[in-house]
């Protein structure tokens, strides 16, 4: 049988899935195991203080890419493609992402090997790199962090941690890997 992962050096073309996601010192609250009734008790803190992860992961490889900003703007953005495009030169870089209105921003000046492709809107779901930051903020819930320097360091070290396979294996969705099999 044919394997579904095509081989994306070789045709020059390289599939990303782009988000943002907010990173604050708020404490990320999950569930945690309790008796039945119980409600899971853990410290908390309220600062809301925040930063943004941009990224992209490429489904088929596990390959990603990740830059801090303050905030979320065009400008930021732009920032965060040319560097993309810089890394990547050699390849078409695809990059399927939301319809935010800075992905859209008329000043916003495309690099030639970067083409962006929108899912519908109101469709996060369809986004493979949400259930990374899902992955992501699980690791850090229910933490508390002094700063957010000390919360950049740990998001750091575990985006370090994190193994081209482990991302392929929560980022490489049938659909997606067997579409871009039929274009390799």
């Amino acid at each position: 049988m044919e394997s579904l992962t095509p081989k994306p050096a070789e045709n020059g073309l390289k599939y990303w899935c782009q988000d943002e996601t907010r990173i604050g010192l708020k404490t990320i609250e999950r569930k945690r195991i309790t008796a039945l009734g119980v409600k899971p008790i853990g410290k908390v803190q309220w600062n809301f203080k925040a930063y943004y992860l941009y990224g992209a992961v490429a489904p088929q490889t596990g390959e990603s890419f990740w830059l801090e900003f303050s905030h979320l703007d065009g400008m930021c953005f732009q920032i965060f493609l040319d560097q993309l495009a810089e890394k990547y030169p050699d390849h078409l870089n695809i990059i399927q992402l939301d319809n935010g209105k800075f992905h859209q921003s008329s000043r916003l000046k495309i690099p030639d090997n970067i083409l962006l492709i929108f899912q519908p809107p109101y469709s996060p779901e369809l986004n493979p790199i949400e259930r990374i930051w899902l992955h992501i903020k699980q690791e850090l819930s229910w933490g508390i962090y002094e700063n957010l320097e000390g919360l950049k360091e740990k998001v750091c070290a575990f985006l370090g941690e994190l193994s081209t396979e482990e991302i392929a294996s929560i980022a490489g969705w049938d659909y997606i890997l067997s579409a871009l099999a039929t274009v390799a």
